[in-house]
């Protein structure tokens, strides 16, 4: 079995949390000290014929701690695989660890979920897993895109969460107008629901212009020239209709008749702060109705990868909490959103009134937070010694000199608390981290800066 390290930090809420940080480390460096490490080489193709490459090494069959192998191959590989996404994978190692992945990623397996996501829904390939030798393992071909930064002419930017949607106008890089509407996409089953809200709110901005140039969007999900593959905004919308949103973008921007481009809302996340500090190695993360995270490369690319850290372990504990959606225990959703802050407040001794919408539950707990409630406090301090464990583990991923963190969960003191935490838990357990910038942006950067930095997106002839 793979031993699970405690923290020095333990959330207060939640005293069983095991960081994948701390047991990732000390994996590696048992292996290091056996003296005998064997080579695992993993690589995962996505569309386009990109190939993203990760080495690490793994205890030999024969050793006595061999047994922890799979745990550890599993737990970094489906980081991989939501980190950088793909539909064929090849696991270059011991033929156990191969053979293991395959059973878990496949139908009838404990990551079915990943398997049908991954192949059918995204990638629209059949998922395949290859088990092979180190040396069989392709090469890596990464590539990535110079998007966004282009502030000139008439522009809107939209940013679509689960509770509210948020849509600016901006005249040469100034906002002229901005604003945030509440809604429920999640639970609505007519494609024209979204179309109505999306179009009444771009024409609210369009009203306060003399003219539209050009359209960017930020929304939670995956999406793929300008085509929408999966988003938990249309999780209520059928099978059958599903082919209306799908093109939901590429009908707004063939009625407006300008350019529109629509991104993932993290990469818009991780753009904003990029543009913000004049620097690029960004990590963004955005806690919200879930969490959403991006990357801007240390040359100021946008990779391409899918950085769905929602589904992305950071908790080893064998009884930390189920993801609704993908079955899996201690991912990024649970700990980074508004859904942690509903997990955390009855342990908190905080009731919420079962009949408020996600944003009004949300807000309530907040009001707490303000007026000095500890207990909702808590809530946000045990946030914050997540935060710090998991962007130690996220370093392990992504090369990184600033992580920025944004979203409504961040709005107030609780984006202090958050801030504080991690940092502590950073000095703490990571010194070698100590380069890494973690901040808060501004308040009103914080709340609409992502429609703002959507806006930039579309290039104008």
């Amino acid at each position: 079995m793979m031993r699970l390290i405690e923290p020095k930090r333990r959330p207060p809420l939640d005293p069983d949390f095991r960081p994948a940080s701390l047991t990732n480390r000390y994996f590696r460096r048992s292996v290091a000290d056996s003296g005998c490490g064997t080579p695992l080489v993993i690589a995962i193709e996505r569309s386009g014929g990109t190939i993203s490459r990760y080495e690490t090494s793994v205890f030999p069959k024969q050793h006595p701690q061999a047994g922890a192998n799979l745990l550890y191959a599993e737990r970094i590989f489906k980081f991989l695989l939501w980190q950088r996404g793909g539909w064929k994978v090849w696991i270059g190692g011991p033929r156990s660890i191969g053979d293991y992945i395959k059973k878990c990623y496949s139908p009838g397996g404990v990551r079915e979920f990943d398997y049908h996501f991954m192949g059918r829904d995204v990638y629209e390939r059949p998922f395949t897993v290859v088990s092979c030798e180190p040396f069989e393992v392709p090469a890596e071909k990464e590539k990535g895109q110079l998007l966004g930064r282009h502030l000139n002419g008439c522009r809107i930017g939209f940013d679509l969460g689960a509770s509210d949607r948020k849509v600016s106008a901006v005249i040469d890089g100034q906002p002229v107008y901005s604003e945030e509407v509440e809604w429920q996409p999640r639970i609505q089953s007519d494609p024209e629901y979204h179309y109505r809200e999306i179009m009444t709110a771009l024409k609210n901005a369009a009203s306060k212009m003399p003219h539209v140039d050009a359209i960017g969007g930020s929304a939670a999900g995956i999406y793929i020239d300008n085509t929408v593959r999966v988003a938990s905004l249309f999780r209520g919308i059928p099978k059958d209709r599903y082919d209306r949103i799908r093109n939901l973008f590429l009908r707004i921007r063939a009625e407006i008749g300008v350019p529109l481009e629509i991104l993932n809302d993290g990469d818009v996340t991780a753009l904003a702060g990029s543009m913000s500090l004049q620097d690029n190695g960004v990590l963004g993360i955005a806690l919200g109705s879930s969490e959403a995270a991006g990357y801007v490369t240390m040359d100021g690319c946008i990779p391409g990868w899918l950085s769905e850290l929602a589904f992305a372990p950071v908790d080893y504990h064998p009884h930390a909490p189920v993801d609704e959606w993908s079955g899996d225990r201690g991912c990024g959703a649970l700990y980074f959103s508004q859904q942690c802050v509903f997990r955390l407040a009855p342990k908190a001794g905080v009731s919420i009134p079962a009949n408020f919408t996600d944003a009004e539950k949300l807000k309530f707990v907040q009001e707490k937070l303000e007026a000095g409630d500890e207990q909702a406090a808590q809530i946000w301090r045990s946030m914050g010694i997540y935060m710090g464990y998991a962007i130690a583990h996220y370093a392990d991923f992504y090369d990184v000199k600033h992580v920025l963190l944004l979203g409504r969960c961040t709005s107030g003191s609780g984006g202090r608390l958050i801030l504080d935490g991690a940092s502590d838990v950073i000095q703490a357990e990571f010194p070698e981290l100590h380069q890494i910038n973690v901040q808060l942006p501004d308040e009103k950067s914080r709340r609409v800066g992502q429609s703002i930095a959507a806006a930039s997106l579309p290039a104008i002839d």
